[in-house]
């Protein structure tokens, strides 16, 4: 089959890989119709090469047709048309039981001290092949895969597989007070979702922060207030001022590692990148190498006694904070993996409607076949022709 490999910085291939099959009975083989190019795939696209290895296969926003299922997998068989969560959770540990399955003790890789598998994503997170292919073998597929209609475009669903549950959970970790204010920095495809489900979900205002025209004009299409950064010289003030002195209610960062605007943190990742892998893994592993302007943005932006929700992808163990005001300021953190399947049967039915709640239909700017690959990742680092969301076609 023909698959999307990571080859070194900034170098992604289609190849020839061998298909997958069924190696345990709980897996299933799935037929790929449409497969995303998430934003945390730029990491690593980026920043994040020292984890993987030539060969690799990315991708982890995939749905498709089951072609084969396990022996021991029930409750799905050939021909159903599936979401697949990008973490791969079993449902039935300790963690799954209590709805977190990012966090699956099943699937934890252990060996390097992280939570839940993820499709195509490092060895960090078990170097599981990923869904930008032809098709794609499913562990845990007993619980993972979410069913869904036959008919319907395949982005009415598509987002389920990561970016839309991710963007639910922000809303929800963030806790803003009905008619309260929320603002959203990034506006890029969970930012847009972090949005639309805020005013959804019942906040009377919110902003969006970006410095992306094409981003901002999508936001403002959907009746989200917009704030262009590059036009402001000290964010976390405005913010302040813009709501009635004392700043939103909630804040989401929907950046994380690779955010504008931090020379230092940009330097540390170009060191990284010039390293031999296993020293560069030491690196990432034990300095600070995120790019903190967002996160302490949102941490100086909110008010007293708010929180700051974050979706955006970190990635160092050192990374300095402005704990002194946070304490002081009394403000709540909550972040980490989307546990997708503990917010799916809640978002399922806003997709399944003749209406469009969320702007599902809305946020694709691109949708180009899987040899295309190449090209679309290096436009979608670029912000080039006014790129948002790239859906791949295999």
């Amino acid at each position: 089959m023909k698959a999307l490999t990571w080859q070194g910085k900034r170098d992604v291939r289609v190849e020839e890989v061998p298909d997958p099959r069924i190696e345990e009975p709980t897996d299933a083989i799935v037929k790929i119709t449409s497969t995303a190019i998430c934003g945390s795939d730029l990491h690593l696209y980026e920043v994040l090469g020292p984890y993987l290895k030539p060969g690799d296969i990315l991708g982890h926003e995939p749905m498709g047709i089951v072609e084969e299922v396990g022996s021991g997998v029930t409750g799905l068989k050939p021909g159903d048309r599936v979401v697949i969560p990008f973490n791969i959770s079993c449902g039935s540990c300790w963690m799954c039981q209590r709805q977190l399955y990012a966090q699956c003790e099943t699937t934890q890789v252990t060996s390097e001290g992280k939570g839940a598998s993820l499709f195509g994503y490092t060895s960090l997170y078990g170097s599981v092949p990923g869904g930008q292919a032809e098709y794609l073998r499913v562990p845990q597929a007993h619980f993972g895969p979410i069913k869904i209609p036959q008919s319907g475009a395949d982005e009415r669903y598509l987002y389920l597989s990561d970016i839309l549950p991710t963007a639910w959970q922000a809303v929800k970790y963030a806790d803003t007070p009905p008619g309260g204010t929320l603002a959203v920095f990034g506006l890029g495809p969970v930012g847009q979702f972090c949005a639309r489900i805020g005013r959804h979900l019942g906040a009377g205002r919110v902003i969006g922060l970006d410095l992306v025209p094409e981003r901002l004009d999508l936001a403002r299409r959907h009746g989200i207030e917009v704030l262009d950064v590059s036009e402001m010289s000290d964010v976390p003030s405005a913010l302040i001022d813009l709501v009635d002195g004392r700043g939103p209610d909630a804040v989401i960062d929907a950046v994380g590692m690779e955010a504008h605007g931090s020379p230092v943190g940009k330097l540390a990742q170009t060191a990284a990148g010039l390293l031999p892998d296993k020293l560069a893994q030491t690196m990432t592993d034990r300095v600070g190498v995120d790019r903190l302007s967002v996160l302490h943005a949102a941490l100086k932006g909110v008010r007293r006694g708010g929180t700051v929700s974050l979706s955006g992808v970190y990635g160092g163990e050192a990374d300095p904070m402005p704990l002194m005001e946070m304490f002081d300021r009394g403000i709540q953190l909550r972040m980490g993996q989307c546990h997708v399947r503990r917010w799916t049967d809640e978002i399922l039915p806003l997709l399944s409607g003749d209406d469009d709640p969320l702007g599902v239909e809305d946020l694709r700017t691109h949708r180009l076949p899987l040899s295309d690959a190449p090209r679309a990742y290096e436009m979608f680092q670029k912000k080039e022709d006014g790129c948002i969301k790239v859906v791949l076609a295999p």
